[in-house]
Order: C-alpha cells, then sequence, then structure tokens
C-alpha cells in the first residue's frame, strides 16, 4: 500500500480532517446541527432552473441519457464551452483539441497531475488553498510545497515566496483563482509576476477556476492563460458546479494547448472519462443562459456576504476581509482558541458545524471557512449566523477580550 494511504481512517485522509465527511456528518444532522461546511450553493435546498430541468427530462424521455458519450465530452458542449471561453475568459480555442469534459473539477485536477507528477516531484500551491492541491499529488507520489500567502498582505500572491521554495525537483504549480478558501481574487499584477516566474522556469501551471462566476466590487478575474506566451504552459479547470449551483451534475471541463491535454485524452479514456450524458446536456442549457443565472445568484450572494461580515467584524478576538468571491467566509479566530476548538465550541453552543482552517494548509491554523451560501431561505441564514455571532461573543468575553 502506497504510504499515503496507510493515514486514512474511515475513508478520510488524516490530513483532511473533514468532520462534514461521512458518518460524523449524519449524526450531527440528528444533533441538529446545520451544516456551514459545503461549498454547494444552496445545499441542501431543492431548485433547479426550469430550462436545466427541463433539458435533463428530455434526455430521459428520448432515451439519450441511458448512453454514452465520448470519453473527453459531448461535442456540442465543447462548442458551447469555447465559445463561453472567447466571451468571458478571453481565450481562443479550438473545442475538438483543447477541451475535455471531466466529472468535476477534482477529477480535472486529478487528469491534469497524472501524467506529469510522479515520485519526487515537486508541486508548489498558495497556502491556504484547496485541499486537494496538496492531496491529489501526495497520491501521486509527488511532494506537495506549500507557499504561504499572508492576511497583512491581502492573501496576494508574494512571488519571492515561490522563489525561495524553487528546486531542481520542482515540475508545477497549482493555484485556485479565486482562492478557495481566502475568496481573494488575484490581482493582475500578482498573475502576471507569477506567469513570469513560470515561463523563467519552464513550468506548468494548473489553475483551478470553479469559483470565477461569483466576483464582487468589480475585481477583474485574469485568466492565466490570456496572458502573454502562458496558454501553451497552463492547463485549466472551469466548474458548473460552484457559481451555477448544479454541483450534483458533477460537470467540470479542462482547457489546455494541443501539447498537453493530449495527456488528458488519455487520462479521460483510460480512467474515467467524461460525466454522465444527462448532466453534459444540461450544462449546455446553463451555459446558454449562464448571464441570467448568475446575476441572480450574485444578488444573493453579495447580500449574505455583507450580513455576515456587518455580524462579526466587531466581535473582539475575531478578524476578517470582506470576501471577494464566491459564498465564503474566511475568519480568523486565533485570538478566540485553534480552528479545532472554534469548530467544536460552535458545534456546542450554536449547533452550526463550518470547516476547520487547518484543512486548507499549515497557514489556515487559527480560522475558520464558514459557507454563507447554503440554504435556500435569507432569513434561516441570517437566524444562523446572529446564533454564531452570539457564540463567538461568549467566547470572546470568555477569553476575557474586550
Amino acid at each position: 500500500m502506497k504510504p499515503y494511504f496507510r493515514t486514512l481512517k474511515g475513508g478520510l485522509f488524516e490530513a483532511v480532517n473533514k468532520a462534514d465527511v461521512g458518518d460524523n456528518a449524519d449524526k450531527m444532522k440528528e444533533d441538529g446541527v446545520v451544516m456551514l461546511s459545503w461549498a454547494d450553493p444552496f445545499f441542501p435546498d431543492d431548485k433547479l432552473d426550469y430550462d436545466v430541468r427541463a433539458a435533463i427530462e428530455k434526455s430521459l424521455s428520448d432515451g439519450t441519457a441511458q448512453h454514452y458519450t465520448a470519453p473527453i465530452g459531448n461535442t456540442e458542449l465543447k462548442e458551447t464551452i469555447a465559445k463561453k471561453l472567447s466571451e468571458d475568459n478571453h481565450l481562443s480555442v479550438n473545442p475538438k483539441r483543447n477541451i475535455v469534459i471531466t466529472p468535476g473539477s477534482d477529477a480535472a485536477l486529478f487528469y491534469s497531475l497524472v501524467p506529469f507528477i510522479g515520485p519526487g516531484d515537486e508541486v508548489m500551491s498558495v497556502d491556504p488553498s484547496y485541499p486537494n492541491n496538496f492531496q491529489a499529488v501526495q497520491i501521486l507520489g509527488g511532494i506537495p510545497v506549500s507557499v504561504p500567502v499572508k492576511p497583512e498582505t491581502g492573501f496576494e500572491i508574494e512571488v519571492e515566496e515561490f522563489e525561495r521554495r524553487l528546486t531542481n525537483r520542482t515540475k508545477m504549480v497549482i493555484l485556485t483563482n479565486p482562492n478557495n478558501p481566502t475568496t481573494v481574487v488575484y490581482s493582475r499584477k500578482s498573475m502576471e509576476v507569477l506567469a513570469d516566474f513560470v515561463k523563467k522556469n519552464d513550468l506548468i501551471i494548473v489553475v483551478d477556476q470553479a469559483f470565477e462566476d461569483i466576483v464582487f466590487d468589480e475585481k477583474e478575474m485574469v485568466t492565466m492563460a490570456s496572458l502573454e506566451g502562458m496558454f501553451e504552459r497552463t492547463i485549466t479547470i472551469f466548474s458548473i458546479s460552484k457559481g451555477f449551483g448544479l454541483s450534483g451534475l458533477r460537470v467540470g471541463y479542462i482547457v489546455a494547448p494541443d501539447v498537453l491535454i493530449d495527456t488528458m485524452f488519455a487520462s479521460a479514456v483510460s480512467v474515467i472519462g467524461a460525466s454522465n450524458t444527462a448532466s453534459q446536456l444540461a450544462a449546455i442549457t446553463a451555459l446558454h443562459k449562464r448571464k441570467a443565472l448568475l446575476r441572480d445568484y450574485k444578488e444573493t450572494f453579495d447580500y449574505r456576504r455583507k450580513v455576515l461580515y456587518d455580524a462579526l467584524r466587531d466581535i473582539p478576538g475575531v478578524e476578517m476581509q470582506i470576501p471577494q468571491s464566491a459564498f465564503l467566509s474566511w475568519i480568523d479566530v486565533s485570538k478566540l482558541g485553534s480552528s479545532d476548538e472554534i469548530v467544536n465550541y460552535l458545534i456546542e453552543e450554536a449547533k452550526v458545524f463550518v470547516n476547520s482552517g487547518n484543512c486548507y494548509g499549515g497557514m489556515g491554523e487559527g480560522y475558520i471557512r464558514l459557507v454563507q451560501g447554503c440554504y435556500r431561505d435569507d432569513k434561516m441564514i441570517e437566524a444562523i449566523i446572529e446564533r454564531i455571532r452570539a457564540a463567538l461573543i461568549k467566547r470572546s468575553l470568555e477569553k476575557g477580550l474586550r
């Protein structure tokens, strides 16, 4: 057995420490604990756009859904994606040669790593960052290299931190932009400086843009592959799970140059293949309607981030920046206790489960991640936030903070 798999406990890697997965989640829900821990818009409430639902129903009624699609994806879906990339991401691609459909963005990340990363290869990722950026590398026998981003610099990229950790074993950089969990949308300057680092050192960069659809305050969302000289060495991962609220459909996609994507074709054909047929047909409809769908969701998530920020920002011992993207909040509670202590405290005092910051890398200790995008009802979310506020105020008083 590979060494990393020896850390498995109950189906979870020890480093993940995700209590919202498996039996623990069921036990907490039975005890009346609400989950603000899954980055799944409006979970667990049911709402599906009428036209997206109709596309799924049609595929079932006409028999299309029961059959295979091409392992690299539905042709019409790829053509629709190519148009979206041109309009939204400033990328001109050949849908037949530069796009692979995947069953979600996690599979896309794995496809992107498998051809290039083996035992001893080093892969850089900012810390804090999405857990799979570290774990997928370890599963393949590679060595994840954490590159810290700091609150005092707004969690922006400092290329000097990358340069300090560069070795002759460095093969790749992974970047989640917008960042999960910090929500930071990296500035054009940061992206250009990182691009220069990647080119200078002849590296490949994988950029996960799963949260690109919900960006606030007129922040510029820069697609790395659109920068000069970067399409040739960038693998970009996209998803319809987050901004579209269609996580259960499991549709993601990879965009990359011919020389890199041929290896992804092999992964798709030999490993998992594309998403199911009905999901891909639904994705076509969702992408055609994206402006209307995303406008409505963005208004909801903008309201919620402000409600949460206003509720927590004045509590002694709690520090946070207003989220720049998505439906997450990254909250510094280090003056109140460790990440795990505060997670457990909120379970007991507020009946709310949030994510421990240490799931997201060593720099996440002392933080919690909260998903204000869960549940459909704004009033319900407001009531949950009030419970969290009351619990954190109580903890602050217990710590003697004023």
